[in-house]
């Protein structure tokens, strides 16, 4: 796969720790549109407390990261509150684990997340996410969980990347859920550290964000 690296349009992101896993959902914001990225609890409180802050921004897109229950809790609530224009994707590899997620969740953590629905649009390394001028192109990133994916763009306020629970600063996400591939996750983070230019920012599923160039220095796991 080659990234298209040109700059294109401004964004904006607001981020809100969500959930009982403290999952990071994100709001990325070009012109008058948005998509949510992992919205993980209270679908209907995101949609609401975004339509207060922005009430000439509408919401097109829920995009996950991959089909784990701390990352799909809230889409059912968004659908509901938004309505059939805002469409859910998720990556095509994982819409078979969900109903497991939610399940293992449930017996795990006594968390009950409502189930997402059937996606709207099943997405795979080449698709793009359009957003106002900004475009996230989705890239494949195995291990977590079979479908998981990096979404990347490339805007005018510089080369942002949502990597859902992939990598972590220093380390990398679980692989011994429902799924979970080591090596697979281990390919990856190769991938993601020769495709994704340095300065990427990315954003995690949960805690801080890094860089991929913090990554080439501090992580072992680039290293392998």
């Amino acid at each position: 796969m080659k990234l298209d690296l040109d700059p294109r349009g401004h964004v904006q992101i607001e981020h809100v720790v969500n959930g009982p896993i403290e999952t990071n959902t994100y709001f990325v914001i070009s012109g008058d549109e948005a998509v949510v990225i992992d919205p993980a609890w209270e679908g209907e409180r995101l949609a609401t407390s975004f339509a207060e802050r922005h009430p000439n921004v509408t919401i097109k897109a829920m995009v996950c990261t991959h089909g784990h229950a701390d990352h799909t809790g809230g889409v059912a609530g968004m659908r509901r509150s938004l309505g059939a224009d805002a469409r859910y994707l998720l990556p095509a590899a994982d819409a078979g684990i969900v109903a497991g997620s939610i399940a293992h969740q449930k017996h795990v953590w006594g968390i009950d997340s409502p189930d997402p629905g059937v996606p709207d649009v099943l997405i795979s390394e080449g698709d793009t996410v359009a957003v106002g001028d900004v475009v996230l192109q989705v890239v494949s990133v195995p291990g977590h969980t079979p479908g998981g994916v990096v979404l990347f763009a490339a805007t005018e306020d510089g080369n942002i990347a949502f990597v859902g629970d992939t990598l972590f600063p220093g380390s990398h996400g679980r692989t011994d859920l429902e799924g979970g591939d080591e090596g697979a996750i281990i390919s990856s983070l190769a991938k993601m550290a020769t495709l994704l230019p340095p300065d990427t920012l990315c954003l995690t599923g949960h805690g801080s964000a890094t860089t991929i160039a913090d990554e080439l220095v501090h992580n072992p796991f680039f290293n392998r």
